[in-house]
């Protein structure tokens, strides 16, 4: 599946913040490694190096696309660099001293046993913070599992989306990490978004969301398919006077490995 940074970032505002929420809960001073699992376009992990400027920096994702867009901002941060790799075959090392994953576990089948050995290997005194969306539930991803499901899709969209189990509640996350021996916190917010301009729900998702879907039809099946979806997304979100307000739930879990 291809990704579109341009896209991606096209509601950088929005989908930027819950970065910034979870990564002032990370306390850690002098870290010397750092690493962004998942990193996507690096806009967000250079904001790692420029907070830790003694600390290397490492950015990983799976996606050429958007690691081409990310090694821009190694030009303006010197202890900032990306390498192309799965997260699910990525370790801790002893050096490791903060993990920063910023919605991408919920593209990985089995991300909570991952979650554990990743726990296990942190060094103590190391921190992790994560956060993904706890949305899976809401109309946007709801109308678009019923579309792929019915008859005129569910062929060719078999499969394609596993929305049932892609994230864990909050409680499971936070006791993977007292289990690991760490000091732990997990919370969801609930962010009220106002987005504008036309058809904007159907935007957002194809940022994101959407992606496996349009990644399985022909161009001519996605245009169709969009077309379905979009005029069931401006039922359930309709347009008000300020704008379409889509709430954006997202989980979060941040945790300190106990000495």
């Amino acid at each position: 599946m291809k990704w579109d940074p341009a896209k991606y970032v096209e509601f950088g505002n929005h989908r930027d913040r819950p970065y910034f929420d979870l990564t002032a809960r990370v306390h850690a001073d002098n870290p010397r490694h750092v690493v962004d699992l998942g990193c996507g376009p690096g806009n967000l992990t250079a904001t790692l190096a420029e907070r830790w400027p003694a600390a290397e920096v490492v950015g990983i994702d799976s996606s050429a696309e958007m690691l081409r867009q990310a090694e821009d901002h190694t030009a303006q941060y010197a202890n900032l660099s990306f390498a192309l790799r799965n997260i699910t075959e990525w370790m801790p090392s002893d050096l490791t001293d903060v993990v920063v994953t910023n919605a991408a576990l919920q593209w990985v089948p089995g991300h909570t046993g991952l979650l554990a050995g990743w726990l296990e290997a942190l060094r103590p005194g190391g921190w992790f913070a994560m956060q993904v969306p706890g949305n899976f539930g809401s109309p946007s991803h709801a109308l678009m599992r019923q579309l792929a499901e019915s008859g005129r899709w569910k062929e060719a969209l078999d499969g394609v989306l596993r929305h049932d189990d892609a994230v864990a509640e909050p409680a499971e996350y936070l006791n993977i990490m007292l289990d690991a021996g760490c000091d732990a916190d997990a919370w969801e917010t609930t962010y009220q978004q106002v987005l504008q301009g036309p058809d904007p729900v159907l935007e957002w998702v194809r940022g994101a969301g959407l992606r496996p879907v349009l990644a399985a039809l022909a161009p001519e099946e996605a245009a169709e398919f969009e077309a379905e979806y979009s005029a069931l997304l401006r039922d359930a979100y309709p347009a008000t006077a300020h704008g379409t307000i889509f709430p954006f739930r997202r989980t979060f879990a941040v945790a300190r490995k106990r000495a």
